[in-house]
């Protein structure tokens, strides 16, 4: 049995039901008790990061190394500071840190770049340096 405390700090409403996702997406602290969930929004989360990173890196004139390199050091912390720091989940349920770095990683990974190409190209096409 939840107590009025706890069901308003993790978002829960009635007995034994949790909030929406998300709800619990952007709340802090939530409740996940299916790991496979948390999992799944890391995933998605991780995907709209990328193709906000692929929109600015493609804005700014970045290009190689660096651009990809900078990408993995966002993408990778955004992902562990949400996880560890704001949802406060335990790393050890999830097989330690690298279960959160891996997850849709390199899928993540292709829709950056997909999207780091066509806006650089969209934009800096007609630039006497492309």
């Amino acid at each position: 049995m939840y107590s009025a405390a706890h069901a308003k700090r993790n978002g829960v409403h009635g007995k034994n039901k949790l909030a929406p996702l998300y709800l619990r997406i952007l709340k802090s602290q939530s409740e996940w008790p299916d790991k496979d969930e948390f999992l799944d929004v890391i995933y998605w989360l991780r995907q709209l990061v990328a193709i906000i990173i692929g929109i600015i890196w493609g804005i700014l004139p970045l290009k190689g190394f660096l651009g990809i390199v900078l990408f993995c050091m966002v993408n990778t912390g955004f992902v562990y500071i949400y996880a560890s720091y704001y949802q406060q989940v335990d790393e050890s349920e999830f097989g330690e840190g690298w279960e959160f770095a891996k997850e849709g990683f390199m899928t993540t990974f292709a829709g950056f770049l997909v999207t780091w190409i066509i806006v650089y190209t969209g934009i800096h096409a007609n630039d006497s340096a492309f």
